[in-house]
């Protein structure tokens, strides 16, 4: 579904009535602005990925945010769903936008001036433009910060792998154009895996890599443990320089849903105070 920027609707909900309008969010990205621009009071019902302060945890779930309820949406009274242009499927959103509730995805960011304009469209939309400049100079401020590692580092950029662990199955590599390249490039680092996408990795193969830094992700339910878990599942990788000087890192997988994103930013800060210490090898 095409993106709904339209200056009428815009003007129509820019208004102190904004302020009572229900929201029904799709994306983890997308929830996290809406909190951080304070309409969060107006979440009426999120996707599963969506992470909520305690007071609100007990909101609706409207599932997989590519696989929607159009009866869930509709029930939640949302007026407005707001998703990234990941969300569907699109019979799905006919169906809501069929029975009155404005559909407005916004573009996966995969650059800070992405972020930016996303941040930029919601405020008008919601009426926070106060709140949204706010927002606007905090990450802006904190894109400067990164773009400064980034110089520190460019004459010999520590290589980092992301792994992804997936319990019983065999664990994947992010390669290039991948959610965990994003972050990798934006703290600075190269990304030791060439190949494009996801694959799957012997251990043999990671270890010939030679990553300084393995960032490491697991389900949300196993985060904290991923490290542990993939030198548990793969102990050669304990040989590699990063499990030599304990360069073994988790990511938190909702930095990898939905484009760069505020989650996704810090796990990027993380990341670049951490290869700041680090000696990469020849």
């Amino acid at each position: 579904m095409r993106p709904v920027v339209l200056p009428l609707l815009l003007a129509l909900l820019a208004t102190p009535a904004a302020a009572a309008l229900k929201l029904a969010s799709a994306g983890t990205g997308t929830t996290e602005l809406l909190l951080a621009l304070d309409a969060g009071p107006a979440l009426v019902a999120v996707d599963d990925s969506s992470q909520l302060p305690p007071a609100q945890a007990k909101l609706p779930r409207l599932g997989y945010h590519r696989q929607l309820s159009a009866e869930g949406i509709i029930a939640s009274g949302a007026k407005l769903l707001v998703g990234s242009s990941e969300m569907g499927p699109e019979t799905s959103l006919k169906l809501v936008a069929q029975a009155g509730i404005k559909v407005i995805p916004l573009p996966a960011a995969t650059s800070g001036e992405q972020l930016l304009a996303n941040i930029d469209q919601l405020a008008q939309l919601l009426g926070k433009s106060e709140r949204g400049a706010a927002l606007t100079a905090s990450v802006k401020q904190r894109l400067n910060a990164l773009a400064s590692t980034r110089q520190q580092l460019a004459v010999r950029p520590p290589k980092v792998l992301f792994v992804l662990v997936q319990g019983d199955r065999p664990a994947r590599v992010g390669g290039k154009g991948s959610a965990a390249d994003l972050l990798i490039q934006l703290a600075g680092a190269s990304n030791a895996a060439t190949f494009d996408g996801y694959q799957s990795l012997s251990a043999e193969g990671m270890l010939a890599l030679a990553p300084d830094l393995l960032l490491v992700s697991a389900r949300a339910a196993n985060a904290d443990h991923a490290p542990q878990d993939l030198l548990k599942q793969l102990p050669l990788l304990a040989l590699t320089p990063a499990g030599k000087n304990n360069q073994v890192v988790s990511l938190p997988p909702q930095a990898l849903m939905g484009g760069l994103g505020l989650s996704a930013l810090s796990a990027s800060e993380q990341l670049a105070e951490r290869l700041l210490t680090i000696n990469p090898q020849g």
